[in-house]
C-alpha cells in the first residue's frame, strides 16, 4: 500500500503539531499583514466578490459580466465594430473574438462584414440579443445592483464609483 505525499506531510505535521490535519485552519486566522492595507489587494477581493454574486443574479441567462457589458455596449453604440467594443471595455483582441464567437452561437449578437472596410466587422445585437439584454438589465437593477445599493447606501455608492473613476482615469 502506498502513501501519497499529501497523506505523508498531512501525517508528519500532525506529529509536530499534535493536530490533526485542518485544526490548524480552525484555530488560527491566518494573519493578513500589510494585504489588509493595499488597495489593489481590495479592489480583486471585491471585484471577486462582485462577479460571483452577478452571475448567481443573472445564472438564469448564463452571461458573464464582461458579456453584460458587451450586450449594453452593443445596444447604446449601433453600427461599431470589434476593435472599438473591444478598447472600450479593455478586452484583448483574441479574447474579445473568443467571447463574440461564443455570444454569436447563442445568436444574442452577429458580425457584419462593414461597408467602410472590408477588413472590419460591425456588431449588432439581434432579436435575441435584445431579450436577453432586457432581462439581464431587470435581474441586475433588482437584484445584483440593489444588494450593492443595500449594502453601501447611496452617498457611499457615488462616492465610490467617483473614486474608481478617478483611479481609471489618472493612473
Amino acid at each position: 500500500m502506498t502513501v501519497s505525499k499529501a497523506a505523508a506531510t498531512s501525517a508528519k505535521r500532525s506529529r509536530i503539531t499534535g493536530k490533526q490535519p485542518g485544526e490548524m485552519a480552525e484555530t488560527t486566522a491566518m494573519q493578513m499583514g500589510e494585504l489588509s492595507e493595499l488597495l489593489g489587494y481590495s479592489l480583486k477581493r471585491a471585484q471577486l466578490k462582485i462577479f460571483e454574486h452577478f452571475l448567481r443574479c443573472v445564472a438564469p441567462l448564463q452571461l458573464t459580466p464582461a458579456q453584460f457589458s458587451v450586450l449594453l455596449l452593443l445596444d447604446k453604440n449601433p453600427g461599431r465594430n470589434q476593435t472599438e467594443v473591444a478598447n472600450t471595455l479593455g478586452i484583448l483582441r483574441p479574447n474579445f473574438v473568443a467571447m463574440l464567437d461564443s455570444l454569436e452561437t447563442r445568436d444574442l449578437c452577429s458580425r457584419i462584414r462593414s461597408t467602410n472596410d472590408r477588413r472590419s466587422h460591425i456588431i449588432v445585437l439581434t432579436e435575441k440579443g435584445r431579450a436577453v439584454l432586457a432581462r439581464a438589465k431587470k435581474l441586475v437593477a433588482t437584484k445584483h445592483e440593489a444588494r450593492i445599493n443595500e449594502i453601501l447606501g447611496p452617498a457611499k455608492r457615488t462616492a465610490l464609483l467617483e473614486m474608481l473613476a478617478t483611479i481609471a482615469r489618472e493612473l
